[in-house]
């Protein structure tokens, strides 16, 4: 089949780092192109290279047979390539409302309108959102929306562009089961329709779903294509890692003592309320599908929000925090789950980002004490093998999972009770994810590490107890070891089990 979408020899360096090396890739009319590669591999150069963020150093290439070099994102989406970022703020603007936000680049570009017609707007960006199936007040403002929702808007904003090829950075890292199936809905029908998609993602889930070929990218290089069916997601996995990686058996934990306890927990005024008790040394991942609350409860946690009802003890004393501040000071951290937003800094450099909240514990007298927050940064970088030439380093030079675990190092770098981490893996590599619970398990005695995970196989990787999540409140618990898989799985999707009381 003749390629839509053609790249030979592409080379791209920045300064004297070679990031991407003579890498060929073709996308084909009416297929999916999964590209898979590590953290680190190149995938987001590529990606910026294709929408015309980066121009490239050498190669060539060329979109229905014609030169394409395009000098701007404007340029790359007038020509038809179309990109979703896998940092979603990237996609949508937070000051304008949904509707604004899906006509935005009709207002803006060539043939705009000269004068502003609400009514107008609103009956466009009505048509956008039915192309998607997505329901959504156009009024509202993007910046009151939840991460998932903000994510099918700028998902439905790149439709809209009708485009010869598509591309997608894990699009489905903050969208539960339903928006997922609407999105993999609206891929057929672009496959129908001739478009070329490149889906970039780790999750085996979606892979199996939407892919016609993988092409596993490796140290800036191609290093697998896998076209023949069935398709080897083993070898790409491989390929893209170069070894093989094998199923991770978890030597799961006894807890030795309670250190939080929640009784008659209620997060809303709907969900009924839930009990638990986590232990010392014990890693507990709470489970299920987006918008059931793990957040909710993540935040609640934190001293982000109260309980509507219900009582908390840590460490055997009253617990209800009012703030973040008193949380951190009681020795309870988070991870929070939006990385751009509500984690990095990414004005600051590596070292400066691990110290931020502990501040008054790097200084002396009022004076910070640079030397101690270097040497911290430098331990927490070799314990998570943070890819990185010094602690020194922008944070915008490092590769999404890099990020991660610079942020995992932030909290890891002092002692916690509680040590939460709200989707800690999302736009993370299946090696640099399990390099990180290998890291969080390694160091798990004497707190409790809660992970809140949408995804089942990273909770069945990493974790001692699952508990799974429906509705705002805690429905199932399972050690893992000897599982009903089957029980598990109704209760995450909220079915109700033959025979339960």
């Amino acid at each position: 089949m003749e390629a839509t979408f053609r790249i030979t020899g592409l080379r791209k360096a920045f300064g004297p780092i070679r990031v991407l090396n003579d890498v060929a890739l073709d996308l084909c009319s009416g297929e999916v192109t999964v590209l898979m590669g590590a953290n680190g591999a190149g995938k987001s150069t590529l990606v910026k290279i294709m929408s015309g963020v980066h121009r490239l150093d050498a190669g060539e290439m060329t979109l229905g047979g014609v030169r394409y070099h395009p000098a701007s994102p404007a340029e790359a989406i007038r020509a038809g390539v179309v990109t979703v970022h896998q940092n979603i703020n990237d996609g949508v603007v937070a000051a304008l409302d949904v509707a604004a936000n899906l006509t935005l680049d009709r207002l803006s570009g060539k043939g705009a309108p000269l004068f502003y017609n609400p009514r107008r707007v609103r009956r466009e960006a009505k048509a956008v959102a039915a192309r998607l199936d997505l329901d959504i007040d156009l009024g509202a403002s993007i910046a009151d929306l939840s991460l998932a929702d903000r994510q099918m808007v700028a998902i439905a904003r790149a439709m809209a562009h009708e485009p010869k090829v598509m591309i997608l950075d894990e699009p489905t890292s903050s969208l539960s089961s339903a928006e997922a199936n609407r999105l993999f809905a609206v891929i057929d029908r672009l496959r129908q329709h001739g478009v070329a998609i490149l889906y970039i993602t780790h999750r085996m889930s979606d892979i199996r779903r939407v892919a016609d070929r993988i092409v596993s990218l490796r140290d800036g290089s191609i290093s697998g294509v896998f076209e023949t069916k069935p398709l080897d997601y083993e070898g790409a996995v491989n390929a893209m890692l170069g070894r093989a990686m094998h199923l991770v058996a978890v030597d799961v934990k006894e807890a030795t003592h309670p250190v939080f306890e929640a009784n008659d927990l209620r997060l809303s005024d709907q969900s009924r309320p839930f009990s638990m008790v986590l232990g010392a040394g014990e890693v507990v991942a709470v489970t299920g599908l987006v918008g059931v609350g793990k957040t909710l409860l993540a935040e609640t946690l934190f001293g982000l929000r109260r309980p509507l009802a219900g009582t908390m003890r840590l460490r055997g004393e009253a617990y209800a925090p009012t703030s973040t501040a008193e949380a951190i000071e009681k020795g309870v951290f988070l991870v929070a789950k939006d990385r751009a937003e509500s984690g990095i800094v990414g004005d600051f450099n590596i070292y400066k980002n691990i110290s931020l909240p502990f501040l008054e514990r790097f200084s002396r007298l009022g004076v910070s004490r640079r030397g101690a927050e270097r040497a911290v940064a430098r331990e927490q970088i070799d314990r998570l093998s943070i890819v990185c030439r010094s602690e020194r380093d922008d944070m915008s030079t490092l590769s999404g999972g890099n990020q991660q675990k610079v942020m995992v190092a932030r909290w890891m770098a002092q002692p916690a009770s509680l040590f939460i981490l709200d989707e800690p893996f999302q736009g993370v590599d299946i090696a640099a994810r399990r390099d990180i619970a290998s890291k969080l398990r390694a160091s798990a005695a004497g707190r409790t590490t809660l992970l809140f995970l949408t995804e089942l196989d990273e909770a069945l990787e990493t974790a001692d107890r699952i508990l799974v999540m429906s509705e705002h409140t805690i429905v199932g618990e399972h050690r893992n070891e000897g599982l009903d898989m089957d029980r598990l799985l109704a209760q995450v999707a909220g079915e109700p089990m033959r025979g339960a009381a």
